[in-house]
């Protein structure tokens, strides 16, 4: 493991030591700000290992990214890690926003590929894939940062077989990451079984579950569509009960993702990183199911 999170002095919760982690983005809106620093506050207080920011394709939400970034780790003392791209986007500002978060006591990155913005190519830089950007944040600044780096347990939807996107997550870890995220997924057999094919490969990094909580379940089915996660025909099935209301709905999708959960625990995963969707609260009633919060 990297630098672990030595500023945050809340021990109240997490007492079995998971590392607990959650994504957030970028507000555009000032009301949108306000509900990401409550959501914030209450998460702050499991002890979380770290918090994440995400960054717009090309670069597109830099500036809100780095703001968001700082003000995090200043305001609840929570190591907060940027996510970075480098498809379309320029060396010489990366190199730049690198030695900026250096500078700042940021300790961690989240280093990515990244998806092209519309009509851009690939000629503008020599970063096309994310190890490139690992071994580059490595050649800039060193040790200095832990580098989480992405991984798909049921295979990145541009790779053609399982194997080949091992290969690739092989590579980023060769170049330098510490740790990697999955994207989320439903199907507990699929992290089991990437894990298991990571450690044939030699992979011996840790390998954080990617948690969805579930809040809408028609934008979990069109989300998953497009990033290549499956949502098992049974939970189609469940939600397609027209008897289902909102209410209903909300405690079913609560229902499925703590078990997944606890399905994760008994594999002794080294933590859990919730994608929020700048949401506090289900995470939270997730985590209390579990008897972490």
């Amino acid at each position: 493991m990297g630098p672990l999170n030595h500023m945050n002095t809340n021990t109240r919760a997490n007492p079995n030591r998971l590392h607990l982690s959650f994504e957030f983005f970028p507000p555009k809106t000032t009301e949108g700000g306000e509900k990401l620093a409550r959501a914030q506050a209450l998460l702050q207080t499991l002890n979380p290992a770290f918090f994440s920011v995400t960054y717009g394709a090309g670069g597109t939400t830099r500036d809100r990214t780095l703001a968001l970034v700082l003000r995090t780790q200043q305001l609840t003392k929570v190591s907060t890690a940027p996510h970075l791209s480098c498809v379309g986007d320029d060396p010489t500002i990366l190199a730049e926003l690198i030695y900026s978060y250096q500078k700042e006591g940021i300790e961690r990155i989240v280093a990515l590929r990244g998806d092209l913005p519309s009509g851009s190519g690939l000629a503008s830089s020599h970063l096309r894939y994310a190890s490139d950007l690992v071994r580059f944040i490595r050649e800039t600044t060193g040790d200095h940062f832990h580098l989480h780096v992405a991984c798909y347990p049921e295979t990145h939807p541009e790779s053609q077989h399982a194997e080949e996107d091992l290969a690739h997550f092989k590579v980023k870890v060769q170049a330098g990451a510490n740790s990697a995220i999955t994207q989320y997924f439903y199907n507990v057999e699929a992290y089991e079984d990437f894990l298991n094919r990571a450690t044939q490969q030699g992979i011996d990094i840790p390998i954080y579950p990617g948690i969805m909580p579930i809040t809408h379940f028609d934008n979990i089915v069109r989300f998953s569509a497009r990033c290549g996660a499956e949502v098992p025909r049974w939970m189609i099935q469940r939600f397609a009960d027209k008897k289902l209301d909102a209410e209903t709905a909300r405690l079913l999708g609560e229902e499925i993702v703590t078990k997944l959960c606890e399905r994760l625990l008994a594999l002794k995963v080294p933590g859990l990183h919730f994608y929020t969707l700048n949401q506090a609260e289900p995470s939270l009633t997730i985590l209390q199911n579990l008897r972490l919060a």
